[in-house]
């Protein structure tokens, strides 16, 4: 699924012709494609960062959902698979030009996701700052691809250094954090040996 959309995200991609003009800058379908796609990861972005902030609870909001059906949760992976699918693929699009490139690395990311998923999860879980940090790409992203529908073009370069630099400052915290575990552990054992 993944693939297909990717080939047809990009074809429709390749439709430059101006359909209409808004402040001088001529509106394409890859223009308004570019916009929706920017959009809807910035969306994602926020909602997810709100849920990680507020708990991913409404106030006062209270639950009336009954037990799940098979028919409901069937649909409900189905429906979040395709949302993931146009997920990635528009995140390939945003940060590739290639289609080999895009198609190879939805494919690399589809076999790690099978392979790892679960221990990736565990990860997550344990460092939320990861969560939020990738959050953070996809806002990134989301604004690239906005800007780009706008007319403002983005070195992809900008986009991959400050992505690899605030991955290098989320890992220089990780290992901090986990130094700074280790000599709490160790003054522990300290303080209960007297």
């Amino acid at each position: 699924m993944r693939v297909a959309l990717l080939a047809s995200l990009k074809w429709m991609m390749s439709l430059t012709a101006p359909l209409f003009a808004v402040m001088d800058h001529g509106v394409s379908w890859r223009d308004m494609i570019l916009m929706a796609g920017g959009l809807f990861l910035l969306y994602k972005a926020a909602h997810g960062i709100n849920e990680e902030v507020e708990g991913g609870y409404e106030r006062g909001a209270t639950s009336t959902k009954g037990a799940p059906t098979l028919r409901g949760v069937i649909a409900q992976i189905v429906v979040l698979d395709l949302v993931f699918s146009i997920d990635s693929v528009i995140t390939a699009v945003g940060t590739v030009d290639q289609i080999s490139v895009m198609v190879t690395a939805v494919m690399v990311a589809i076999g790690i996701m099978l392979t790892v998923a679960g221990t990736i999860a565990k990860f997550v879980n344990r460092h939320p700052s990861i969560k939020m940090l990738a959050l953070g790409f996809l806002l990134l992203i989301g604004m690239n691809l906005v800007a780009e529908a706008a007319g403002f073009y983005i070195p992809k370069g900008y986009i991959y250094s400050a992505m690899a630099f605030a991955t290098l400052v989320e890992v220089l915290d990780l290992l901090a954090g986990r130094r700074r575990a280790a000599a709490a552990a160790r003054a522990s054992r300290r303080s209960s040996r007297r």
